[in-house]
């Protein structure tokens, strides 16, 4: 397998929702559950994230574990068009941990340019259906030495990686809140003309914290 091993991180209300139709999500979860992200940060060569995230939550995606981490994870954004300012909590701590941003090979060169002189590093890879083909970008970091990559989000990101069937394990955690159908999906539209074509996958462990209930599941072969 020429490709990192994934990891989905989802923490939604009880409906499968990210944050409000506002975009509100700070915070959807309780302080265990987000403890509990910072240590999978932490076991993960790289953190991913889309461009949309990057830009509405300006994050960090820096592992705060209660005994620092050896190293920090490569924050990796998949930006199809190269379209994020260079500014930011990504930029800012670049003394901490490598950001590495994933575009379309035909994407702005000028953009490109501007990102790589704010000190981030860059690949342009293969177009998909829904932005920068999955499979492609996984290489791509596999050959920047990431073997487990841990997906942060958005809807849209979770939706191509789930699609393409990289998806190798699912932690998911959930709050007691419902946001309803205004809400942002956690993952977004697949598609899906009948149930034989959804993918599945196993439940391999159920544990409460605090209020959430955080599940762990495995792809189904």
């Amino acid at each position: 397998m020429n490709r990192p091993q994934v990891t989905l991180k989802l923490a939604t209300s009880l409906d499968g929702r990210i944050a409000t139709a506002a975009g509100e999500s700070r915070w959807i979860t309780g302080e265990a559950s987000r403890a509990e992200v910072q240590k999978l940060r932490a076991a993960h060569d790289a953190v991913l994230i889309g461009s949309a995230t990057a830009r509405a939550d300006d994050p960090e995606l820096l592992a705060r574990t209660e005994a620092a981490p050896e190293r920090q994870p490569v924050r990796v954004v998949l930006d199809t068009e190269f379209s994020m300012a260079p500014g930011g909590r990504l930029f800012e701590t670049l003394d901490r941990a490598r950001l590495l941003i994933l575009g379309a090979a035909d994407g702005d060169s000028g953009r490109r340019e501007a990102l790589e002189r704010a000190g981030a590093r860059t690949a342009g890879v293969a177009r998909g259906p829904m932005g920068i083909d999955a499979e492609a970008a996984l290489g791509v970091m596999f050959g920047h030495g990431i073997e487990r990559v841990l997906c942060e989000g958005g809807g849209q990101l979770a939706a191509s990686l789930i699609a393409a069937e990289v998806v190798d394990r699912l932690e998911w955690f959930r709050a007691p809140i419902v946001l309803g159908a205004e809400g942002r999906s956690g993952v977004a539209a697949l598609a899906l003309s009948s149930l034989a074509d959804a993918p599945r996958f196993k439940r391999v462990a159920l544990r409460e914290l605090g209020p959430d209930i955080w599940e762990s599941y495995e792809r189904v072969s």
